[in-house]
């Protein structure tokens, strides 16, 4: 069995689906076997894949809000592993980023998700996300995010953090008043925990 930094780096050298990346290939994911958090995303945006850094853009700024968490904690890969269904960029679509590319998650996800041994709790973001990691837990991303009691405290499937979701927001009050409270409290209750 590799050892996980030889398994990272096979990862960032992956080009599986170079010829469909109008970018290229640039994995981008952040792991330590330590993490207690896993982030699952869709895939990196056009300013991660310019960086090199995830969640670096408006919808990483609203997810640390979300979180109650500085980006010293959210880049700290031995607390939070940011583990997207698609490492490289996709390109753009008619509206916003097109899916992740299917080949990534098949070819990669298992492998890393087995090095995650000290994982508290899984944030689940958007449909890709959610169709991988809850697959029963409802027909839409609303209908997945309100059951999140069901998979509490463990796993919380949550819309994704994009300024184009300001409608949904508006129009899920709840989403603010009820699961972002609890979910605060329960990442640092995780983040201050001794393992």
């Amino acid at each position: 069995m590799a050892s996980p930094n030889s398994l990272f780096n096979e990862v960032r050298r992956c080009t599986i689906c170079s010829e469909h990346l109008p970018l290229g290939p640039r994995p981008i994911f952040q792991m330590h076997p330590q993490a207690r958090i896993l982030i699952v995303g869709q895939a990196p945006g056009r300013k991660a894949h310019e960086s090199g850094v995830p969640f670096s853009d408006a919808s990483g700024d609203r997810l640390r809000q979300w979180l109650g968490m500085t980006p010293e904690v959210f880049y700290n890969p031995k607390q939070v592993a940011l583990v997207p269904m698609g490492f490289c960029f996709p390109g753009t679509g008619k509206a916003g980023d097109l899916p992740p590319r299917p080949e990534c998650a098949p070819a990669w996800r298992e492998k890393l998700l087995r090095q995650l041994k000290n994982l508290k709790l899984t944030l689940v973001i958007g449909q890709y996300a959610l169709a991988w990691h809850l697959p029963d837990a409802g027909e839409s991303v609303t209908s997945a995010v309100q059951s999140w009691r069901e998979h509490w405290p463990d796993v919380v499937p949550l819309p994704h953090p994009s300024p184009r979701n300001n409608m949904w927001r508006r129009r899920n009050p709840w989403y603010e008043k009820e699961l972002l409270p609890q979910l605060r409290a329960r990442v640092a209750k995780v983040l201050d925990s001794e393992g």
